[in-house]
């Protein structure tokens, strides 16, 4: 045994044959011997493979350890497309050229109109480019220009920039005018969005204004007209407190809504269906399944029977086609079954307002179990009845004092009473068979046939057709229409969860308003196009000097569709860009109306709802079904 401590350092044996297998091939450059790899692998005891791994490894790392003399390599920068720099100047051309059409930092951008409707020309300029090319030339994320070029695309997000700093106060009249004009020079140059203007007001010119004083500035001098908010209906006041009630038990109104119960990360979605008595405002009978369906409504009569031990004279129910097939009208027996009024959530108030106070009383129902689905229905039937019974129980302010549970007490209430509303829970479901009757006589056959085709092929339950027989009292166009949007979100996966029969409904009658109107706005278009007339004639002279004198008319006569703040004005612009299209080959309106639809919906300054109008009416001009 030595007395010297070992320096040399500790290397396994792997390393040392990985290390002289890397010197075989320096060896072997400079005319020396070197060993085998045979031999290095018996000498060291080292696997082959890891050998091999570990001189890759060292073999890497010997740049690293010594540079050599002189300046590092530069690797020669490949030379730019011609045609890509072209691009991109004419893309920073247009930028400086309209101040604040980009806006904001480089993790979320915001671009103008006219910026989108730019990129959009060039893209149809340079179409050989491919998309990621071109849209690193135009400095666009490509799934931002994605969405740009497809018709319909993701709406545009508007941003409130941060408040600029304030400059002195401008007390006197002469400042005051100054800034005035500041503000008007500015937006006349301007293309991004308002608050960015405003912020822009604030921060370069160093004007104190804020974005109200702003607005009424430009809206003084017709520069610019704010959208306003349209006044809420006042119907919900008109119709409160006109619920006709009786005694208790006489009538019950039933109704399901969704209530999501977490497992663990796992969420599941019941519908709750509930049966409350309109008199006193109790929750007589409860029911926890998958989804709205009879069987629902079945449970939840069965138990407010159980509950109350009597049947009501009357139930109301929603037109929901499961709330009205043959095992609904088996439970009730003698009870009447009366469908609420549509599109009146008021008519089933008592109910509703029974889902407003479990959601406001009833805490998330999250449970962290190993257990599934079916403990998750046994708690909420649990918490469904608890909550009842608290509410039940609760005195009420309202009905001097007493809870629910008392004023459900039907003990008083006599024969005579029971059969007077009995009477009238029949006369008015007289007056709706009456009505319903005469509505369908008047029914176009054609129109019933074309509702019974495209209910089969939608696969939409409507057993009474009471839906078919609505939306038949509507004209063949709007509802060919309503039919062909309800398909194309059904195809592309869109329409909400749960949407049937009175989901179309609704459509059409949308459909329709916009159509009414339009018609009305057309004929009184005609008119005043025939009588020159003073609020047309300046229109009619810019269609005739774009249509002579602009390179692409098309272009710039929707953009004056989607800026205009009068219908009018806007229905006229559409039409003649209609007649514009018109007059070109008929091969080449497809084309056209895509470009038409896919500047339209580039135009993030103007509501989604609509640059949608605005499509469907030139569709309508260039295409009409009768």
């Amino acid at each position: 045994m030595t007395i010297l401590a070992d320096s040399r350092p500790a290397v396994t044996p792997v390393a040392t044959a990985g290390l002289l297998l890397a010197a075989r091939s320096s060896l072997a450059d400079l005319g020396l011997a070197s060993p085998g790899v045979a031999e290095i692998l018996g000498a060291t005891g080292a696997s082959r493979s890891r050998a091999y791994e570990v001189r890759d490894d060292l073999l890497s790392l010997l740049s690293t350890l010594v540079r050599p003399p002189g300046r590092p390599r530069v690797e020669p920068v490949p030379p730019a497309d011609e045609r890509t720099v072209t691009l991109t100047r004419k893309a920073l051309a247009f930028v400086m050229d309209h101040p604040g059409c980009v806006y904001g930092g480089p993790k979320r951008r915001h671009y103008s109109d006219e910026f989108r409707h730019r990129v959009i020309e060039l893209r149809g300029e340079w179409a050989d480019l491919d998309l990621e090319t071109f849209a690193a030339a135009v400095c666009v994320p490509a799934g931002t220009l994605e969405d740009w070029l497809r018709p319909g695309g993701a709406a545009g997000h508007t941003r409130k920039p941060p408040a600029g700093p304030r400059a002195d106060d401008a007390s006197s009249s002469e400042a005051k005018v100054a800034a005035i004009e500041t503000v008007l020079d500015a937006w006349r140059k301007w293309s991004g969005s308002f608050a960015a203007f405003c912020s822009h007001i604030r921060h370069h010119q160093r004007i104190r204004h804020g974005n109200t004083l702003i607005a009424d500035i430009l809206f003084t001098h017709g520069e610019r007209t704010p959208q306003r908010r349209g006044r809420r209906h006042t119907d919900e006041d008109a119709l409160r407190g006109t619920f006709e009630t009786f005694f208790p038990g006489a009538q019950w109104v039933g109704d399901g809504a969704e209530v999501v119960v977490t497992l663990d990360d796992e969420r599941f979605s019941f519908n709750l269906e509930l049966m409350v008595d309109p008199f006193s405002g109790a929750f007589v009978g409860a029911s926890i399944r998958d989804r709205e369906d009879s069987e629902a409504v079945v449970e939840a009569f069965a138990h407010g029977i159980e509950t109350t031990a009597e049947r009501p004279i009357a139930l109301l129910l929603d037109n929901r086609p499961s709330n009205h097939t043959a095992e609904v009208t088996d439970v009730l027996e003698e009870t009447l079954c009366i469908p609420a009024t549509l599109y009146r959530a008021q008519n089933k108030a008592h109910v509703e307002g029974a889902f407003g106070l479990f959601a406001q009383h009833a805490p998330p129902i999250h449970l962290p179990t190993d257990d599934r689905r079916e403990l998750g229905r046994q708690v909420l039937a649990l918490v469904a009845t608890l909550f009842a019974r608290i509410v039940n129980h609760r005195p009420r302010r309202d009905r001097k004092g007493k809870s629910r549970f008392e004023l459900s007490d039907s003990s008083h209430v006599t024969e005579v009473d029971r059969e007077e509303a009995r009477r009238a829970f029949l006369e008015r479901i007289r007056q709706q068979e009456r009505a319903r009757r005469t509505r369908e006589a008047r029914l176009d056959p054609g129109t019933k046939r074309l509702l019974d085709e495209a209910f089969q092929r939608l696969g939409l339950d409507d057993p009474k057709r009471h839906f078919r027989n609505a939306i038949a009292c509507y004209r063949v166009e709007d509802i060919v229409d309503s039919i062909a949007i309800f398909e194309a979100k059904s195809e592309r996966d869109s329409l909400p969860e749960g949407a049937d029969a009175r989901y179309l409904l609704g459509i059409v009658r949308n459909v329709h308003h916009v159509h009414e109107a339009d018609a009305i706005t057309l004929v009184l278009l005609r008119r005043r196009l025939q009588a020159r007339d003073t609020f047309l004639q300046p229109l009619v002279q810019q269609r005739d000097a774009i249509l002579d004198h602009d390179d692409a008319p098309l272009r710039t006569l929707l953009d004056r569709a989607l800026d205009a703040d009068r219908t009018l004005d806007h229905l006229f612009w559409i039409q003649v860009a209609a007649d514009f299209i018109v007059a070109q080959p008929e091969a080449d309106w497809p084309e056209l109306f895509r470009q038409a639809a896919r500047r339209i919906h580039a135009t993030f300054a103007v509501p989604t709802r609509k640059r949608s109008a605005t499509e469907r009416r030139l569709a309508r001009l260039l295409w009409p079904i009768s």
